[in-house]
């Protein structure tokens, strides 16, 4: 599974999971990978649309995999061995699943530059496993992924106050201003709804939060 290397290549182990796949030649493949050490990754599968390739059965969509890399002289590294290790089959399954999981990899990899922090592999791979369960909503799992990566990018929205600095009181009725990312008083959203919101933007995951009444 790996390919052969000089002693004077430079090559490392990590775990990625992949962020998009490009065509390349007539039988390779560029792929850009998102890694929990070294941000993103972009190597090239070489022969990997071939029938008998090693490495296109550990490159897998929705998936986190163990790959060997060979250090490129430009932008653009060797894939030297891939493996699966965590397949999320349930996600395919369901057109709903699979377009939310596209759509958790968009966000993830537009919201993020080239050496992002651990924390956003380990998003994309929670949010990974909240599509692979059924038993989820999916309104409910996208809610949560989208609050965690506001978080993650420090734009976590005021949940305590108002705009002028009053606590928020149980039983008022506030809006959301968004530049400010604060309420203030009006009749869109009820204190149930805030209560609600702080659970989506803490560290619970969204298995937890399902088991809230009326979540």
């Amino acid at each position: 599974m790996c390919a052969s290397s000089s002693p004077l290549m430079q090559k490392y182990n990590t775990r990625g999971i992949v962020l998009n796949r490009t065509n390349y030649g007539e039988a390779d493949r560029i792929i850009s990978f998102l890694t929990p050490n070294r941000g993103k990754v972009k190597a090239i599968a070489k022969g990997v649309r071939k029938s008998k390739s090693k490495l296109a059965g550990g490159i897998e969509l929705f998936s986190i995999s163990d790959i060997g890399v060979i250090v490129g002289r430009g932008d653009i590294d060797t894939l030297a061995s891939s493996r699966l290790a965590r397949h999320y089959g349930q996600i395919t399954k369901e057109l709903d699943r699979t377009e939310l999981a596209y759509k958790f990899i968009k966000m993830v990899d537009q919201a993020t530059e080239d050496e992002p922090e651990t924390a956003y592999f380990n998003l994309l791979k929670d949010g990974f496993g909240s599509l692979d369960d059924k038993t989820l909503s999916l309104d409910l799992a996208e809610g949560w992924f989208s609050a965690q990566l506001l978080k993650l990018a420090g734009h976590t929205p005021n949940l305590k106050t108002e705009n002028s600095g009053a606590k928020l009181i149980d039983g008022h009725k506030y809006d959301f201003e968004y530049q400010v990312m604060s309420f203030t008083p009006g009749k869109k959203y009820k204190t149930a709804d805030i209560k609600f919101l702080r659970l989506l933007f803490s560290s619970n995951p969204p298995s937890v939060l399902q088991k809230v009444q009326d979540s």
